[in-house]
């Protein structure tokens, strides 16, 4: 298996799950609000379907992209919740449909894009498996949303290292969204995954480092947890400093997550 179907395989199963937890709700489990505010069940997975399908445009329509282009430049700050609000709306046999659809779309697309190009974004170009982990951590992110609001237990799975590594190459990103200078040096991270490995991340002799539970690192990158609610620690003044303020999605800094302890 090549390294973008095996992406495409955790992405699948991670929607699968997803899936499972949402296909049985009645209207008021889609109504249900989740831990971001304003969005309920059904806004969240609305973004995921919109999201999938703006990626096939911008795989396989040049049109449907440019106007998605038109529409992010219009209103930069407020076209992603807009279209995951307005597509909300839906009753959730249909919102699921679509979602399916996209899921489907997706994959397809990513598999027949032309190999060594790169697929536009609303950020740097990127490559089909970048897309793919992309769309994973996404896939993640927002199903915790969802299991938070059903009182569902999200047991981890290593499928998170896709999240892990997105959040150790956003390391600078996070740093100027934030108007700061990148450090000049990198860190040692080393994170325990769920199965008991240890994913490790820059050279052993760093001066800086971040280490503790990869699930949390994960959870932190993706602004699902406050960073006074996991396990991890920082040496260094920088490497401390990045766990305030880690972001592993595109857009301006989003304003976390209350603490929960």
């Amino acid at each position: 298996m090549n390294v973008l179907d095996s992406v495409l395989a955790d992405l699948s199963a991670e929607g699968d799950r997803l899936e499972g937890w949402v296909a049985g709700l009645d209207d008021d489990g889609w109504r249900r609000p989740t831990p971001a505010a304003g969005w309920d069940v059904a806004t969240q997975i609305a973004h995921l379907a919109w999201t999938d399908e703006v990626a096939v445009a911008a795989a396989t329509d040049k049109a449907a992209w440019d106007a998605a282009v038109t529409d992010a430049i219009a209103d930069p700050t407020g076209f992603v919740d807009a279209m995951a609000l307005a597509g909300g709306r839906a009753a959730g046999a249909d919102l699921l449909d679509r979602w399916r659809r996209a899921r489907v779309g997706l994959a397809a697309a990513l598999r027949s894009f032309p190999t060594g190009e790169r697929l536009p974004w609303f950020g740097p170009p990127m490559s089909p498996t970048s897309m793919a982990t992309a769309r994973f951590m996404e896939t993640w992110a927002h199903g915790l949303d969802v299991a938070d609001a059903l009182g569902i237990i999200a047991e981890p799975t290593d499928r998170i290292r896709h999240v892990a590594h997105i959040g150790v190459r956003t390391r600078d990103f996070a740093f100027a969204t934030h108007a700061l200078p990148a450090p000049d040096e990198e860190f040692r991270i080393d994170l325990v995954a769920p199965s008991g490995e240890v994913w490790s991340f820059g050279p052993e002799d760093a001066g800086q480092t971040v280490t503790g539970s990869a699930y949390d690192f994960c959870l932190l990158v993706t602004q699902r947890r406050n960073r006074a609610d996991l396990d991890l620690e920082a040496v260094g003044p920088d490497a401390d400093r990045w766990l305030d303020i880690a972001q592993a999605f595109a857009g301006p800094p989003g304003a976390g997550r209350e603490p929960r302890a």
